[in-house]
């Protein structure tokens, strides 16, 4: 798997300078991380509805979309697959390969005080039916609320 998404990598870096006319990867690069970021976010969202919906087949296609995006990101960012795998092999070697690292305990005096999003001031409750509060990152942001996917009434856009 690693080769093909190596060979892609290759590919993207190549197709970075082409004509933006004829090039999707050219017109990705030209218009920047904000629209590659929104691209990868659009092709993440498709593979969560064709999942939740059971479409496998949608699913399969919608994966090949969201890593092709993904590595217009990476090479966007300066990123490279090895970079990628690296980090896997070292959390393999901490957990597991199929584990996720956890992320860091938020403080209590930061968790009591939590803020969603920019926009809204006001602390979370003291109990939130079906979320959890924000976790803390190495950045000071705090992390917005996760709201569960119903797998009923899903559909993509298009």
């Amino acid at each position: 798997m690693s080769d093909s998404l190596e060979r892609l990598y290759q590919a993207v870096i190549a197709a970075r300078d082409l004509d933006p006319a004829t090039s999707r990867t050219a017109r990705l690069f030209q218009r920047g991380p904000s629209k590659m970021a929104k691209k990868l976010a659009e092709e993440a969202i498709e593979v969560v509805i064709d999942a939740v919906n059971g479409k496998t087949d949608a699913v399969i296609r919608e994966s090949a979309d969201l890593l092709y995006n993904l590595t217009v990101l990476w090479a966007s960012a300066g990123v490279k697959p090895e970079d990628v795998w690296s980090e896997m092999e070292r959390r393999e070697d901490l957990l597991g390969i199929a584990e996720k690292l956890p992320k860091a305990k938020m403080p209590k005096a930061v968790a009591g005080n939590a803020v969603v999003g920019k926009a809204s001031p006001k602390p979370l409750p003291k109990t939130l039916p079906n979320e959890t509060l924000p976790k803390a990152t190495a950045s000071p942001a705090v992390r917005r609320r996760i709201v569960a996917l119903e797998g009923r009434g899903l559909r993509k856009r298009h």
